[in-house]
This record gives C-alpha cells, structure tokens and sequence, in this order.
C-alpha cells in the first residue's frame, strides 16, 4: 500500500513544497526514511510508533519505508513528524486518506499529542502558492499560519482528535483569520 501526503519544509527562509511517501510492505518488520533526512527527521520513526499505539491506534507491524520527496532537497526538523504519521495511518487503513489538497506538519510527542514547530508562516505561505486548500498544523501554531491568508488552517491539539477528524467521527474546525 502506497499513500502520498503532502508537508511542507523550509530551506533558509523559503517554504517549500514536501511530499510524503509512505509504502506499506510484508516481509520483516523495519521503517525507513529516505530523501535526505537529518537525524531529528530519522528520529521520526520512534516519536510516531509511539504517539500512534499511546493514542490507541493500531500501527502496522510491516516492512515500512517512508520518502521524503524531493530526494534531491535535505529534511530537517521534526515538523515531518505529523505527515510521515497520517501516510502510515493512511496507507494501512487506520484512518481515511486526506484529500491531496490537505498538507500537514507538527512534532508528534510520544503521548500523542501535536507539539509546536518552527517556520510556520514561511511554509503556510509556501501552502498557498501551492494551493493547498486545507493545513493541518499544531494548536500553537494556527494562528501564526492565518497570517498568510492562503489555507483553511486546522489546529490540531492530538493525534487521536486528527484520527477522529480524517474519519468524518468529529467535524474539522477551521482557525478563525
């Protein structure tokens, strides 16, 4: 199962356009990440487990490889953390695909809950050049990312809550600008 879900990421003071690519295989358990990731990106693999089974949701026990995509653009900071989340979830059918017009980003914590991140309005901007229609982005965060007048801003408190929203269970509320 393949799942694409689109994040954004900064290079100096730029946002840029982020997909992730989430492939869900048999043979032995493993999760990789590729496309250039530092080492608070690589750490991602542990900081999503978590925060998936601490928010009750299964996660698959499978061979799973993750691309940053571009390849060719270096990933840093641990905003990846939420996208690389919702493709795994997605790609095993835990919960709802996205729609491709929704973007994602924010530090999973490994108590589910969605911690803020750095860069926000650069790649909300980056969101709207790209027109993105929805942003799904940490609580703390929501306001700074109204400022660029571009995407619905969805704050996002907790893993479990975001679940529960891309499932149609509970209604997806937008920051007000």
């Amino acid at each position: 199962m393949i799942c694409s879900i689109q994040s954004l990421g900064v290079t100096g003071i730029q946002g840029s356009n982020v997909v992730a690519e989430c492939f869900i295989s048999n043979g032995l358990p493993g999760f990789d990440i590729v496309g250039l990731p530092d080492a608070a990106v690589k750490e991602a693999r542990e900081r999503v487990r978590a925060a998936a089974k601490s928010s009750g949701l299964a996660f698959p026990v499978s061979r799973i490889t993750v691309s940053l995509a571009p390849a060719t653009q270096k990933k840093a900071g641990t905003h990846y953390d939420l996208p690389i989340l919702i493709g795994i979830l997605a790609a095993s059918g835990t919960v709802r695909r996205p729609s491709s017009s929704s973007a994602f980003l924010g530090e999973v914590g490994l108590d589910g809950t969605v911690r803020p991140v750095c860069g926000v309005l650069p790649m909300a901007l980056a969101a709207k050049k790209e027109e993105i229609r929805y942003l799904f982005v940490p609580a703390e965060n929501a306001a700074e990312a109204t400022l660029a007048r571009g995407p619905a801003v969805v704050p996002v408190r907790t893993v479990q809550e975001l679940a529960a929203m891309l499932n149609g269970e509970i209604p997806i509320p937008e920051e007000p600008l």
